[in-house]
């Protein structure tokens, strides 16, 4: 809550009247700038609140991990800013007058004359007085997100911040509080409106009470008028200029970085000496699962050595990025930014996330081909499929998409089935894959077939997918077709006829090719190993 009152700047005693034991933990110790989130009792004397007269809070009822919970999604939201979040009063008392505030945090709100989860004045971050500020844990039922949302909105307000209201098409006041918008983990809503029941909350260039015009860029301000602005870049933005280098140890790779402002890019860049299947999971930090208490909505592009884009992930309702590809040889680029979604802009996507992945080098298997193969009947998806291997297969997973990138497991299936059939429950584009493990351990996937849920026929592509020689197309109708390496250089361009054909491509060096074959209107994209 934003209150404006005449302050006389008098001297002010914050006593600590209870022995009380809670974890001490600092966000950012290396910055002077300070919030301390003060949950152990307070008696507050000397200020404006109250009338000036003194009055007792009580500590917090919470447990040590209620409080860390809460720490951890506060220091998320200032995660951006060169400012050290705490709950150590010391860190606080060393920190310059000027530059810190306390919020207390407790259930004493009898004083204040008003049902709401907090208070404290706007701009009084740099008053150098140590007014504090309150959020009041039993109006908010203990509960550490809404408690934790509460923080960070009252210190808000301290850092200069006015309310994020929320207007109609005809410039109406429609809430003082805007509450967002979206369901689950991409639900979005301003920490200064009313956040408490959105996944996804942050900071926000929006409107404010005062005005549906009057916007209020939350970043400029805080960056601009308490002595601190934001944290010093950890990785470059551009990947032809000195981006971080990814090291693979024991076929794994990880990183981490925090995304600053909303322009912010952090670039890696990874050698892989053969070709192989590479894996990435690009995370932002989390409170819980689903991406609970996130601030960060990745976007993931990966580029190839002469900074062509392979690949743009930036899934829709989720905030995490999962990248399951092959990739031929050579050197690789992976660049991580914020993204906005169909609830909110990337303005505020900001926050700390972890990049880690898999290397696995493909070699000379003794799965030599797995075919795929689909169609619809009476909206059942049949799928079969052939192996020819020299050795025994230990197990077959059937994978399914629904970009053709982003494969998850279907059905796990015995190593003597030869088919599949079921009925999907959304009538969308499905994209399958066999994944193959022989008993020593050699992995295989198959040739990527797309189906829908219709009634009509869909038409029969089977393509080779490992290959020394020719491509092999078996093809229920005409077919144009086009070639292309990696580096999206097109090697072959042709049209194809129902039935067998080949595209020969023996004198082209071995690595991976992506061939995509347009059918019946239908376009289906395949990477091919050439051996």
């Amino acid at each position: 809550m934003k209150k404006f009152l005449p302050l006389t700047l008098i001297p002010i005693f914050l006593i600590s009247f209870k022995t009380y034991s809670l974890p001490k933990l600092s966000s950012f110790p290396s910055a002077k700038a300070t919030i301390y989130f003060d949950f152990d009792g307070q008696t507050v004397t000397g200020t404006s609140w109250n009338g000036g007269a003194t009055f007792y809070c009580q500590p917090a009822v919470l447990t040590d991990d209620q409080i860390t919970n809460i720490f951890n999604r506060i220091s998320e939201d200032y995660r951006p800013f060169n400012i050290n979040i705490t709950t150590d009063s010391s860190v606080f008392l060393a920190a310059p007058l000027a530059q810190r505030i306390r919020i207390i945090v407790t259930p004493s709100s009898d004083w204040y004359a008003g049902n709401v989860g907090g208070v404290s004045f706007t701009g009084s971050f740099v008053w150098g007085d140590d007014t504090p500020g309150f959020v009041f844990t039993n109006k908010l039922g203990n509960v550490p997100k809404l408690i934790a949302e509460c923080c960070t909105h009252e210190s808000g307000h301290t850092v200069g911040l006015s309310h994020q209201a929320k207007y109609s098409d005809n410039c109406n006041l429609v809430s003082t509080y805007n509450e967002g918008t979206g369901l689950g983990e991409t639900s979005w809503a301003p920490v200064m409106g009313n956040s408490y029941y959105r996944n996804l909350s942050g900071w926000n260039n929006g409107p404010t009470p005062y005005g549906c015009t009057s916007d209020q860029d939350n970043l400029s301000i805080i960056t601009s008028r308490n002595g601190f602005t934001y944290r010093q870049d950890d990785h470059g933005n551009n990947p032809a200029d000195n981006p971080t280098i990814l090291s693979v140890k024991n076929t794994e790779f990880s990183s981490d970085g925090i995304i600053t402002t909303n322009t912010d890019k952090d670039a890696f860049k990874i050698n892989l000496p053969k070709n192989g299947l590479v894996k990435i999971e690009a995370s932002p930090y989390a409170v819980g699962p689903n991406n609970e208490g996130a601030d960060l909505d990745i976007e993931l592009t990966l580029l190839n050595s002469d900074m062509n884009v392979v690949q743009v992930y930036s899934p829709q309702e989720k905030l995490d990025v999962s990248v399951d590809t092959t990739l031929m040889a050579g050197d690789y680029f992976i660049v991580v930014n914020g993204s906005g979604n169909a609830n909110t802009s990337n303005y505020g996507s900001l926050g700390s996330y972890r990049l880690a992945g898999t290397y696995s080098p493909l070699s000379v298997t003794p799965i030599s081909q797995v075919l795929l193969s689909g169609e619809v009947q009476k909206d059942k998806h049949e799928l079969k499929w052939s192996i020819i291997a020299d050795e025994p297969i230990k197990s077959l997973t059937l994978e399914s998409s629904s970009d053709g990138a982003i494969f998850n497991t279907l059905t796990n299936l015995s190593n003597t089935e030869k088919s599949f059939s079921y009925e999907p429950l959304l009538n969308e584009n499905i994209f399958y894959r066999l994944k193959v493990i022989s008993v020593t351990g050699q992995e295989s996937y198959s040739n990527i077939v797309p189906l829908k849920r219709t009634e009509a026929k869909g038409s029969l592509i089977n393509i080779t997918s490992t290959v020394t020689s020719d491509i092999t197309i078996n093809a229920s109708q005409n077919y144009q077709y086009q070639l292309a390496d990696m580096g999206g250089r097109i090697i072959k361009t042709g049209k194809g006829e129902a039935g067998v054909s080949n595209i020969h491509i023996k004198n082209s060096p071995n690595g991976i090719y992506i061939l995509q074959i347009i059918c019946n209107s239908r376009k289906t994209t395949q990477r091919v190993l050439k051996l």
